[in-house]
């Protein structure tokens, strides 16, 4: 089986664009590869952010990688800073990395760019993710478009250290996503749904009650034309919708729309398909949620199977720039 790595920020509320976009992909997929998934946390030092906030998303979001069907036995789930390794290893390949790679990354590049204040962890965090997709000697990493550039850095580092040192980590690639619907803002649906204050109406939660999803679908952007049609150029928001429906309940959205002879009941039926397709995953959500104390023992097992791979990783770099051991 191939090895992959994939880690997930703790940023908040999970909508159903990450679900259909990725989660529900990693559960489909984990049967397929032994993989590693980890909440990384110390990503998000980079930004300001509250200790206690910090400390209860990496638990909400492990409490969704769960819910969504990620298997603790099957899978190997943790916490990334529980893993001492990462950091460890992340500060060799900073040794390994230039200046002028690091400066390139568009997100340091764009913040700099702004005259903002630019945490030092920013500009060095690509070799932290680095450090996250080698030590497991990772074949592959499921990746968007927004994060092609950090891979390809990481691919980089690793051949050039494999080059300078000898033989040490698995150089890894682009995974192409299963295919996933795009899901776009039920307000904006030029854009893609996100998490964002500026369109809280166009954004459903994992975890919002059938009612709210409800509500927010009957309320979607559609046009002045009462014809369903799919077609995403010209009929953004009744494609959205579509598409949605098709997720759900793996109809075809061409076939969707020949159903239908108006907007009212397209949505009606969205919506509750939606929240037919959600409600495995709340439910469980909930479930977990009142026992905190086992999903903590779940995260502390997976950080031990993850240390039997990455502190082994750790040790062989270590010693192949000249380390000596401990």
């Amino acid at each position: 089986m191939t090895t992959v790595f994939s880690g997930i920020q703790p940023s908040g509320d999970f909508h159903l664009g990450n679900y259909v976009g990725a989660l529900r992909n990693w559960a489909a997929a984990q049967h397929e590869h032994s993989a590693y998934f980890c909440v990384v946390d110390l990503h998000a030092l980079t930004l300001e952010i509250d200790p206690e906030e910090l400390r209860r998303r990496t638990l909400e979001s492990a409490v969704m990688l769960l819910a969504v069907g990620l298997d603790p036995d099957v899978v190997t789930l943790f916490v990334q800073s529980h893993v001492a390794e990462h950091t460890r290893l992340a500060w060799l390949l900073e040794c390994t990395a230039t200046m002028g790679e690091l400066s390139r990354m568009t997100q340091y590049k764009e913040k700099a760019a702004r005259g903002e204040m630019v945490r030092a962890g920013l500009f060095t965090y690509p070799a932290l993710m680095a450090a996250d997709i080698l030590l497991y000697q990772a074949d592959e990493v499921p990746v968007g478009d927004d994060q092609r550039q950090h891979l390809e850095l990481t691919r980089d580092v690793a051949i050039r250290f494999n080059n300078r040192y000898g033989p040490t980590f698995t150089v890894p690639k682009a995974a192409v996503p299963r295919h996933g619907a795009r899901v776009m803002d039920l307000q904006h649906p030029e854009h893609k749904m996100s998490k964002s204050v500026d369109s809280p109406m166009g954004t459903v939660g994992i975890l919002d009650d059938p009612a709210e999803v409800e509500r927010k679908v009957m309320r979607a952007v559609t046009d002045a034309e009462t014809r369903v049609a799919y077609d995403p150029e010209h009929k953004p928001g009744v494609s959205n919708l579509l598409e949605l429906l098709a997720v759900a309940t793996g109809v075809g959205v061409q076939e969707a729309a020949a159903r239908y002879a108006g907007y009212g009941q397209l949505k009606a039926d969205v919506a509750q398909a939606v929240i037919a397709m959600l409600a495995p995953v709340r439910q469980r959500a909930l479930e977990l949620a009142s026992d905190l104390g086992e999903v903590e023992r779940l995260l502390s097992a997976g950080a031990a199977r993850a240390r039997e791979v990455a502190a082994p990783t750790y040790a062989a770099a270590a010693a192949a720039m000249g380390l000596s051991a401990p």
